[in-house]
């Protein structure tokens, strides 16, 4: 037997070697030891396994819950990838275009040919890819040829491009495809601007002095019910009656109050703070946008309609429990997300919760809306 550090010749069951004092690890020892780290990978893997369902258990629990919102029941079962799965795939100019010309009076799709099943929008990515583009070329033009008449476009393209994707997400989910690329821009520019206009006004009968925990209830309540005027009016003026047709116009108000919103930061904090603040507020308020306002008023989109369904809009809708219950959420969560939580924003770990909450409720109401569409079909 020897030393595996020094070589030396050492007895038989001797722990530690007499020349150099390393310790020594006999046969069975080693044995043993393997065996140890064996059941100690399995008793890790057992527990990570546990974790595991127990996040999907506490996830399908909560989808149900949701579900049972909009009068559905089970779980919410989806598969993301295969939801996203077209987004790396090659598409032609003319599937482009096909999806563009898509809600008029022609292209509608009869009631009985309306897709079930969950699309696989695509569209999105390539729009904000345009804006992306964009972007960086105005900001060469601004940076390195110190042209100053490039700004307002850096500020106009970079608020407008997250906002503007999501709406086209929720576009290409829309499955009646019964609403027009026409009538979404004027939701986005008009109606986002009159959404604005709505939330100064309540503003100025309700102001807020200070952003603490009262003044972030206020805010929420206030955009929230901004934004829900000029939702209703397009639901009203379009009479939709699909949940799906809600989330589209609740999500191209919001994303229109969106960019219109950090466009206004961007400009503000940049004449104050500098263009190293403009661009930061650009970037931040870009990707936290995927959880804000497109996504609030999606959800109360969606519940003014399922509550509505097939009767024209009236008052009384705006009180009854099933709405309350679902608009609530956004202002709740807005409001969550104003609060001076500054513990709980380190690394932007409330946000990405907030978000998260956000699309488990999008997501559920994508489901409910695509089985709404399956029983109008039977």
């Amino acid at each position: 037997m020897y030393c595996y550090h020094c070589g030396s010749q050492v007895k038989e069951q001797s722990k530690f070697c007499a020349r150099c004092g390393t310790k020594l690890y006999l046969l069975e020892d080693s044995h043993v030891s393997h065996q140890e780290e064996a059941s100690g990978r399995e008793e890790v893997s057992v527990a990570v396994e546990d974790f595991t369902q127990q996040i999907k258990g506490t996830f399908y629990h909560t989808t149900e819950k949701i579900s049972a919102m909009v009068g559905e029941k089970g779980k919410l079962d989806i598969n993301l990838r295969a939801v996203f799965s077209s987004v790396l795939k090659k598409h032609t100019k003319d599937e482009a275009e096909t999806l563009f010309i898509s809600g008029t009076s022609l292209t509608t799709p009869q009631e009985n040919e309306i897709s079930t099943s969950w699309p696989k929008p695509w569209l999105f990515s390539r729009v904000f890819f345009i804006f992306a583009l964009t972007y960086v070329l105005l900001y060469i033009c601004s940076y390195a040829f110190q042209n100053v008449y490039a700004v307002p476009g850096i500020i106009v393209i970079g608020s407008f491009a997250a906002p503007f994707s999501l709406l086209i997400f929720f576009w290409e989910m829309n499955a009646p495809r019964n609403i027009s690329i026409y009538e979404i821009a004027k939701m986005f520019f008009v109606g986002g601007a009159s959404a604005l206009v709505i939330t100064l006004l309540l503003f100025s009968i309700v102001p807020v002095d200070e952003l603490d925990f009262t003044g972030a209830i206020i805010v929420g309540f206030v955009e929230e019910i901004g934004k829900l005027v000029i939702i209703a009016y397009f639901i009203k003026h379009l009479n939709v009656k699909f949940i799906l047709n809600g989330l589209l116009i609740g999500a191209a108000i919001g994303s229109g109050f969106a960019a219109f919103e950090s466009a206004g930061y961007a400009f503000d904090l940049g004449n104050i703070y500098g263009d190293d603040a403009m661009l930061a507020t650009i970037f931040n308020r870009a990707w936290l946008s995927m959880g804000t306002h497109v996504v609030w008023s999606a959800i109360a989109g969606a519940a003014l309609v399922f509550v509505k369904g097939e009767q024209p809009l009236m008052g009384n809708h705006f009180t009854d429990r099933k709405f309350l219950k679902l608009f609530i959420i956004p202002i709740i969560l807005h409001s969550i997300w104003d609060m001076p939580l500054y513990s709980l924003q380190i690394f932007n770990f409330l946000f990405i919760i907030l978000i998260i909450t956000a699309w488990i409720f999008i997501f559920v109401l994508i489901n409910a809306g695509l089985k709404q569409i399956s029983r109008w079909l039977e």
